[in-house]
C-alpha cells in the first residue's frame, strides 16, 4: 500500500507540475485551453469552474497527462476565437508554451532539492575502507581510514556525494584532484586517474574498478537479531552466541560465517559456539533460498552490531536557506548533465540499456524512499522530476523537444513545417518511444525475476 500511494502521489505531483507549466504559459500567451487532464484515456471525473473555459479532468490511465488547447488542426474553431488558437500564435510564443512543461519540472526539482538541503541529508561519512591492491586508488596512494574532504576543490560531505562526483568525472574519463585527511589528522593530496573506467563499467559498481570501498566497522561472527521463523532460532542459537568454527573451519569475521552458510543450502552445518564460559556444538540445516538465479543458504540471523560505532559513521548535511538554494541549483544542473551524458552513451551503445527503468522500478523506488522518510522521498521526487524534464527536451517527435525542433526549423525556413513532415515525425516518435518503453519494461521484469 505504501508503494502504491507513494507512486501515485509522485506521478500526480510530477505530471500536474509539468502540464501546469504548459497551461500557465499558454494562458499568458492568450491561448484558450480546452482541457487539463491528469491521466489518459476515459474521463472518470471532470469539473469546469465558473468563468473558466477549461475542463479539469481525471482520466483512467494514471501514467501521464495532457493539456488540450484550441487548435485548428484538431477541430473547427469559431471565427471570433481564431486569435486564441495555438496554431495561430507566433512561433516564439508556441516555443515558450512547449518548453514551459520541462522548465516546470526543473523548477519543481530545485524546490524539492532546496527542502532536502534545508531539512538535512542523512548519509555516511566519506571514509575509505581497504584499498584494492594494484588499483587506480592504490596508485593514487589513497589510504584505508582516510576521510575524503574535497574533489577538485568541491566539498564532499558524504559517501553518496563522493560516488556522485566520481560518476560525473568517470563519464569524462578525467584525472581528478582529491584532498583527504588520514586517521592521524594529516592532510593528504592525491591525483586519481579515471581513464581506466570504461562506459561498460558504469553498468555495475564502478567504484570497485577504482579500488574504492566504504569503510565499515569489523563485524565479528556473533549472533544478533534472529527472525521468529528462522532456522537459527529453531536450532537453539541465542543472541550473543559467538560462532568460533563452522564445519571445523575457524571464523574471524561475520562474512566468513555468511560464506559457509550461503554455500550449504539444504545441507547440514556444524557450528562450534561460545556462550558465556561454555563451548557448545549446534547443528543446523540452512534454508535454501533463490537469489540472483542461485540457491543460497539462509538461517535467519544477523550480526550483533555496535550501534555507537555505526552511529559515529553517520552525518546529516544541512544548509541555511540561501546556501540550500545554491546547492539545489547546482544539484539540478549536475543531475541534468549526468542524465544527458548517460543517455548519449546508451544511444552510442557504450552503456547498457539495462540502466533504463520503467514504471515498475520507479514504483518500487517510490515505496522504498517513502519508507525511509520524508527527505529520502523528496530526493526521489526531485531526481525523477529532473529526469522527466530532460526526457521531454529530447528532440524526439511526440515529446516537447520534438515540437521545439519543428519550431526551430520554422524559424530558419520562415514557414511552418509541412503536414507530411509532422505525420512522419509522429510515426517515428511513436516507434522510438514504444521501443524505449519495451526496453524499460523488460528491465523491470528482469529485476523482479532473478535469472
Amino acid at each position: 500500500m505504501m508503494t502504491i500511494l507513494a507512486f501515485v502521489g509522485a506521478i500526480a505531483l510530477l505530471v500536474v507540475f509539468h502540464e501546469y507549466g504548459h497551461y500557465w504559459v499558454a494562458r499568458r500567451c492568450g491561448v484558450k485551453v480546452l482541457r487539463f487532464s491528469l491521466g489518459f484515456g476515459k474521463v472518470l471525473y471532470s469539473k469546469r469552474f465558473r468563468g473558466s473555459d477549461t475542463e479539469w479532468t481525471l482520466s483512467a490511465i494514471p501514467l501521464g497527462g495532457y493539456v488540450k488547447m484550441l487548435d485548428e488542426r484538431e477541430g473547427e474553431v469559431m471565427p471570433e476565437e481564431l486569435d486564441m488558437a495555438f496554431n495561430r500564435q507566433p512561433v516564439l510564443k508556441r516555443m515558450a508554451i512547449v518548453v514551459a512543461g520541462p522548465v516546470a519540472n526543473f523548477l519543481l526539482a530545485i524546490a524539492l532539492y532546496w527542502m532536502v538541503f534545508v531539512l538535512g541529508v542523512p548519509g555516511l561519512k566519506p571514509i575509505l575502507g581497504e584499498i584494492t591492491p594494484a588499483s587506480p586508488a592504490a596508485y593514487a596512494q589513497l589510504q584505508a581510514g582516510e576521510t575524503i574532504v574535497s574533489i577538485d576543490g568541491e566539498s564532499i560531505p558524504s559517501w553518496q556525494e563522493l560516488r556522485w562526483r566520481l560518476l560525473d568525472q568517470a563519464l569524462q574519463q578525467s584525472t581528478i584532484n582529491i584532498e583527504g585527511v588520514n586517521a592521524s589528522g594529516i592532510t593528504l593530496y592525491h591525483k586519481l586517474d579515471l581513464s581506466s573506467i570504461s562506459p561498460k563499467d558504469l553498468d555495475g559498481e564502478f567504484l570497485d574498478k577504482l579500488g574504492l570501498k566504504l569503510y565499515r566497522p569489523v563485524l565479528l561472527p556473533v549472533i544478533g537479531m534472529m527472525t521468529q521463523d528462522g532456522v537459527a532460532l529453531a536450532s537453539g542459537l541465542r543472541e550473543g552466541d559467538a560462532v568460533l568454527r563452522a564445519d571445523g573451519v575457524s571464523l574471524a569475521h561475520w562474512e566468513d560465517l555468511v560464506g559457509v552458510i550461503s554455500s550449504h543450502p539444504g545441507r547440514l552445518v556444524s557450528l562450534d559456539i561460545q556462550r558465556g564460559d561454555q563451548i557448545l556444538t549446534i547443528s543446523l540445516t540452512p534454508r535454501s533460498v533463490v537469489e540472483a538465479g542461485m540457491n543460497v543458504g539462509k538461517i535467519g540471523a544477523g550480526p550483533k552490531v555496535d550501534k555507537a560505532e555505526w552511529q559515529a559513521l553517520l552525518n546529516n548535511v544541512s544548509y541555511g536557506p540561501w546556501d540550500a538554494m545554491q546547492h539545489s541549483l547546482r544539484k539540478t544542473w549536475d543531475t541534468s548533465i549526468i542524465s544527458l551524458k548517460m543517455l548519449g552513451k546508451m544511444v552510442l551503445g557504450q552503456v547498457s540499456m539495462k540502466n533504463l527503468s520503467g514504471p515498475i522500478t520507479i514504483a518500487d523506488f517510490a515505496g522504498q524512499s517513502a519508507q525511509m522518510g520524508l527527505v529520502a522521498y523528496l530526493g526521489f521526487l526531485a531526481l525523477v522530476s529532473v529526469s522527466l524534464g530532460v526526457l521531454n527536451l529530447l528532440p524526439v517527435p511526440l515529446l516537447d523537444g520534438g515540437h521545439l525542433l519543428y519550431y526551430v526549423a520554422e524559424l530558419i525556413k520562415g514557414s511552418p513545417v509541412s503536414e507530411r513532415a509532422w505525420e512522419v515525425g509522429q510515426k517515428i516518435g511513436i516507434a522510438l518511444l514504444g521501443t524505449l518503453m519495451v526496453f524499460a519494461l523488460y528491465n523491470d521484469v528482469n529485476r523482479l525475476i532473478p535469472g
